[in-house]
């Protein structure tokens, strides 16, 4: 192989380097994103529904009791908040950027009946008040739920239940941790207001 000529090298040199700027700037972008482009934040986690026995533990644990408030953060199609009302005789919260989930756990409510307990908030999670909920689930991401960590701190009252399916809260010692029981099962995650810090 030959030696390449100054000018070619310096060419190579250069677009070596824009790749490799490109690939910092992609890695630092959601952490610089979220504090600098608020609307980045409305999509922390893909939806990825979660099976009915996985909603059906995870409410288990938390045991909302009739008329408190279940909040589903990253609510998808509505399951939790159906399970919730129909189960424990809850009110419900859903809050979810996607409308086309909105629509769908809009549906889902209606099919069910249960327009008068059920709500779903078409919004960025990181802007909901929280401050009415008694149980907050949540299925994000580690980093996800790292970011909503302080709101959480700040909005939810002593005794509130927070459930995190498969991720952990960071900082947080769970108060309870439970496993499904599929071959290749995730956690679940049981906090309490005010939680214990790790």
């Amino acid at each position: 192989m030959g030696a390449l000529s100054p000018r070619s090298l310096r060419s190579k040199l250069t677009a070596r380097s824009f790749i490799a700027a490109g690939i910092l700037v992609l890695a630092a972008l959601p952490v610089a994103a979220q504090q600098r482009y608020p609307v980045y934040s409305q999509k922390l986690a893909p939806f990825v529904p979660s099976p009915q026995r996985v909603v059906d533990r995870m409410l288990e644990m938390a045991a909302p009791k009739a008329g408190e408030t279940v909040f589903d953060l990253g609510c998808g199609d509505g399951r939790v908040l159906v399970t919730a009302a129909q189960k424990y005789k809850a009110k419900a919260v859903g809050v979810e950027v996607d409308e086309r989930l909105v629509q769908r756990a809009t549906e889902r409510i209606s099919q069910s009946n249960l327009q008068g307990q059920v709500k779903v908030l078409q919004m960025d999670l990181l802007q909901a008040d929280l401050s009415s909920a008694d149980v907050v689930v949540i299925y994000l991401l580690t980093g996800s739920n790292e970011i909503l960590r302080p709101r959480l701190e700040k909005m939810l009252r002593p005794g509130t239940r927070v459930v995190s399916y498969a991720y952990k809260i960071p900082g947080w010692k769970p108060l309870k941790v439970d496993r499904t029981d599929e071959a290749h099962g995730h956690e679940i995650y049981l906090y309490e207001m005010p939680p214990t810090k790790q």
